[in-house]
């Protein structure tokens, strides 16, 4: 397989005399000062706060544009008894959404309606399917979560046929929809300082202004922060400022859950009695509610965090595992079927960004393969699932490449497209495929250089073997959680030896590092086909995350391997 061995870029070390004074005015260690200090907490009282969050950082909620108007709205309806739509998105955020708004204004007495799209049938965003929804119920008002800020069309004729629309969302768009009132602090005009909150996490501001209005505790808000931190993680915000505050005690609540869903997920993923970290939202529990909103319908995972029957509970998450199996499964297949598709007919040295496209491949997958092929190649990916004279694509990019743009100058080959810098969407005609695959590559081509293709690896701190104990991983468990804005830190060892390299699983990775100064157990999740052979009988760089494992009531470390290199 050929494949760029990438470089590592290692994190500025900060100022000693910055460290040494975090270190004082904070009672922390040097190591976790200096991590600190990395992550751009020079002063004392910035890092106190990043450190130690609490519920009293949270932000005022009317500091949202039109959030009066939005509660205002809301207490109609519900005390005239008006129906209300809770219309989310299919992904885990805005599942989460609808199921925390249901919730509450059930809580409040009100006649609420549940909604996600599917898919594949319904597409995406409030559209005729969520329309035709609220005019099957009667609905007199819809409240979008997670959508809806570009749905001018369906927005307009929602309330030509005279029901009102509140909007929360938190996506950017040039022109927005003429909605009664939206809240999304993306709007321009916005003057809420949480900039970065996910579609649940409006929902959540929605919902501390709503406790007033509709005579609810004022503490209410704080038994859904586990679906906030579900979202939130999921939808890859930055876990900085206010989301911070949320994830921290969220996964805090997961724990304990009080809903029969949530519990039913957690035990379903295996993580009952687990101290929870950012990594099992995103890479355990997370997939799989978004896994039915893939492949399946979303409208189950939201049933899911709805119900209220515990043995309901258990039967849905059982699907939901199932059908996580299933995506893995389908997953595994067409990442080998892209690959075998690069190493057989793509040029990488003229080819500077792939455009797949293949027959049977399903349209809620192709984004997933699309990321692990960037990683792999390090060049904007695009995947095509062709059915019939047309291809639904989904698209991934590098740092250097404005994904959306590229799609821009390419518009005359495709029959639609939108996105952002880094991710996008696409329809395109099967006869256009090639000389829109063509066009694409001298996108690339012009905006990228040879550089711009190598792998790039941040790595915070480069030790040795000896350095790597339960104080560090303890030390480092207080940066949590970490994730998007607040990376977990990456350390690094140099010119070690890796010793009784296995596979394990299909694609997985185990061995020992070594040094002069010791060994450590290392994982490198889907490395298998990345090593070559020989590598093994010279040194290596090894970036990883440093972990630790229980098994029995024994702990021990590992190393999480996210890099690997033959030395030089």
């Amino acid at each position: 397989m050929t494949l760029a061995l990438g470089r590592w870029r290692l994190t500025d070390p900060p100022d000693p005399a910055v460290t040494a004074a975090l270190a004082s005015a904070l009672h922390i260690p040097p190591t976790l000062a200096a991590l600190v200090a990395q992550r751009g907490y020079a002063a004392a009282d910035d890092a106190r706060t990043f450190l130690r969050p609490t519920l009293d950082q949270l932000t005022d909620p009317f500091a949202f544009r039109d959030m009066e108007t939005a509660v205002h709205l809301v207490g109609e309806a519900v005390r005239a008894g008006t129906r209300i739509l809770v219309h989310g998105d299919y992904d885990v955020d805005g599942q989460c959404a609808a199921a925390l708004l249901t919730r509450v204004l059930r809580a409040a007495g009100a006649d609420v309606v549940p909604f996600v799209p599917h898919r594949v049938r319904d597409g995406y965003d409030f559209g005729p399917a969520g329309l035709a929804v609220a005019q099957a119920h009667g609905v007199g008002l819809v409240i979008t979560c997670d959508c809806g800020t570009t749905a001018l069309e369906t927005v307009a004729a929602a309330q030509a046929a005279g029901i009102r629309v509140l909007v929360t969302d938190h996506h950017l768009a040039s022109v927005t929809a003429p909605a009664d009132a939206m809240v999304n602090p993306q709007h321009p005009e916005c003057g809420s300082p949480s900039k970065q909150l996910c579609g649940t996490g409006v929902a959540f501001k929605l919902v501390q202004a709503l406790t007033g209005e509709l005579g609810l505790p004022e503490n209410l808000p704080y038994h859904f922060l586990e679906l906030v931190a579900l979202a939130t993680v999921a939808d890859v915000v930055p876990l900085t400022g206010e989301n911070r505050v949320l994830v921290r005690f969220g996964l805090k609540a997961l724990a304990t859950s009080r809903w029969p869903g949530v519990r039913a997920l957690v035990e379903a993923a295996g993580l009952s009695d687990t101290e929870f970290r950012a990594g099992h939202v995103g890479y355990v529990l997370a997939p799989r509610l978004n896994a039915t909103g893939r492949i399946g319908d979303a409208m189950d995972g939201l049933r899911l965090l709805l119900t209220d029957d515990p043995a309901e509970a258990h039967l849905l998450a059982q699907q939901l595992e199932a059908q996580n199996a299933q995506r893995q499964a389908m997953d595994a297949v067409m990442l080998e079927e892209a690959v075998e598709d690069i190493e057989r007919a793509v040029d990488l040295e003229r080819e500077y960004g792939l455009v797949l496209a293949r027959d049977g491949w399903h349209p809620g997958i192709i984004g997933l393969v699309a990321s692990r092929l960037v990683e792999r190649y390090a060049r904007p990916t695009i995947l095509v699932a062709l059915v019939g004279d047309e291809g639904r694509g989904s698209g991934r990019s590098i740092a250097r490449f404005d994904l959306h743009g590229a799609l821009a100058a390419c518009a005359p080959h495709l029959a639609r497209f939108g996105g952002h810098r880094m991710a996008a969407g696409l329809t395109v005609h099967r006869d256009r495929l090639a000389a829109f695959r063509e066009a694409f590559n001298e996108v690339a081509r012009s905006a990228l250089t040879v550089d711009d293709l190598v792998p790039t690896q941040r790595v915070d701190i480069v030790l040795s073997v000896d350095q790597l104990d339960g104080t560090l991983e303890r030390l480092m468990r207080h940066l949590e959680p970490c994730g998007a804005g607040n990376p977990a830190p990456v350390l690094g060892i140099r010119s070690a030896a890796g010793r009784n390299a296995r596979v394990v699983g299909t694609k997985h990775l185990r061995f020992t590092l070594e040094d002069d100064s010791g060994r450590i157990a290392a994982i490198g999740f889907g490395w298998a086909d990345r090593v070559q052979d020989d590598w093994w009988s010279g040194p290596l760089d090894v970036a990883f995350r440093l972990e630790r494992d229980e098994w029995r009531g024994v702990h021990s470390l590992k190393a999480k391997v996210v890099h690997l290199r033959p030395t030089g």
